[in-house]
């Protein structure tokens, strides 16, 4: 009980003092034009439509035009008529989080939707658009942090507060990739935004994937595909606004999106529909800001703070990792892990390439010897990729080159290491120790002591 003053202080904050009205003058589509608004309005801001006696249909801001305001809704526009009231919101879009969000599935309102009652609201209001924190008070970059995955462990090494970009195809075996880490990583509690996802497979990610361990300290937000493109946008900013809750805890947060590419896709409509040119692919200029906004509210926090370390999900348009919204993801994250068709369809899970992948951190992150033990492996890879045809034909005679004859030895053991049931964990050592062995090192005992640095 202690807690509801403070509770009660912060909601009737959000009450404003009086109401502005305007209203409806045109419906086109998905775009609601208004009227009578006066000065009150801006980009962003909230409105609720009152058609009568229904339920408000509450809409956002997107543009302006002939002294009337663009609205788009969350929801559909059954029932709004021309003349509507539209109620303008004058305080700006925030949420109240609570460590009780643990364990519990909302959507892009911040509302649950996993039938388990009302969510409990905290006492410090987020913004929705919050600012990441000014880059001279943001701290480095701290250890190394456990994903559980031997694969990133080891060749892509991930420090509390690095953001990663996760590429992939459709049907790759991301979504399973994020679950892994999720469940098993070391961080204290895990946001995962689940934006533009198949309705049917979230009850199947929520149970399968993610289970009863993993849901109990994740708070997971849901926009499902079928969804209006200003809620699955708004549920990849509930997702860093909740990390950014945890973060200002103390915690360190492991903030995983799946996907960056829906954001996009749901900015690319919001902004065509607000009357934007088309550039690349048709996604408008604004996309690649809001990319950069939002990728850049995840990593250290201030001093005081913990971090929230990210990994996002991009998903390549007919396996092309130059597509534009990919393009624009890996120059702005501290690192890439492509996942490629080809090797899942060998049946290797994760379908991780570590050569084509790269954490930025990487070279800090680890001690010298386990950098060593890396570029062993890579070369040990790349000798038998270079050959991989030769041998495969037959072609090639043993005895002919000693290092292809030791890559030849080695390979398929490291491939055994790189694969990893979904129900299997690994920790860092467990990771390096047993990648030492297969190429021939000693992996140290005293390797963690070296921070990340980026």
């Amino acid at each position: 009980m202690d807690r509801l003053p403070e509770q009660a202080e912060a909601a009737i904050s959000l009450i404003p003092d009086h109401e502005v009205y305007g209203r409806v003058t045109k419906v086109l589509g998905l775009l609601v034009e208004i009227a009578g608004f006066g000065s009150e309005l801006s980009i962003g801001a909230q409105v609720r439509l009152r058609p009568g006696s229904e339920k408000d249909v509450p809409c956002e801001v997107v543009g302006f035009q002939d002294g009337h305001a663009l609205l788009m809704p969350f929801g559909t526009l059954e029932g709004i008529s021309l003349g509507c009231p539209a109620i303008i919101q004058r305080s700006k879009p925030v949420i109240t989080p609570d460590e009780r969000w643990l364990g519990r599935v909302i959507n892009g309102m911040a509302e649950p939707i996993d039938g388990k009652g009302p969510l409990p609201q905290g006492g410090n209001p987020v913004p929705l658009r919050n600012k990441p924190p000014a880059p001279h008070n943001r701290q480095r970059m701290e250890g190394q942090l456990d994903l559980g995955v031997r694969a990133v462990n080891s060749f892509l090494a991930t420090c509390k507060g690095q953001r990663m970009g996760i590429f992939s195809g459709s049907g790759v075996g991301k979504s399973v990739l994020l679950s892994m880490m999720t469940r098993y990583t070391e961080a204290d509690v895990s946001i995962i935004g689940l934006v533009g996802e198949r309705g049917r497979e979230v009850q199947e990610f929520l149970e399968d994937d993610l289970g009863a361990e993993g849901l109990k300290r994740s708070v997971v937000v849901v926009a499902t595909g079928d969804e209006s493109a200003l809620m699955r946008r708004q549920a990849a900013y509930v997702t860093l606004s909740v990390a950014e809750y945890f973060r200002d805890q103390g915690k360190n947060v492991l903030c995983l999106m799946d996907s960056v590419t829906r954001f996009a896709m749901a900015q690319r409509e919001i902004g065509l529909s607000a009357g934007e040119p088309p550039t690349s692919k048709g996604y408008p200029p604004t996309t690649f800001g809001e990319l950069s906004r939002l990728l850049e509210r995840a990593g250290p926090g201030a001093p005081g703070q913990g971090s929230i370390t990210g990994l996002f999900a991009v998903l390549v348009e007919g396996d092309d990792t130059n597509e534009p919204v990919s393009d624009a993801v890996r120059g702005i994250v501290d690192g890439h892990i492509v996942m490629e068709r080809e090797i899942a369809d060998r049946g290797r899970y994760p379908a991780i390439n570590v050569l084509k992948s790269v954490s930025r951190s990487m070279p800090k992150a680890v001690s010298e010897q386990r950098n060593e033990i890396i570029k062993r492996a890579k070369l040990v890879i790349t000798t038998y990729e270079d050959m991989a045809e030769l041998i495969r034909l037959g072609a090639y005679r043993k005895g002919s080159d000693p290092k292809v004859d030791e890559a030849i030895n080695i390979y398929p053991h490291i491939e055994e290491f790189l694969t990893q049931n979904k129900e299997d964990s690994s920790t860092i050592d467990e990771s390096f120790a047993r990648l030492a062995d297969i190429v021939g090192m000693v992996d140290s005992a005293d390797v963690n002591e070296a921070p990340g640095d980026g």
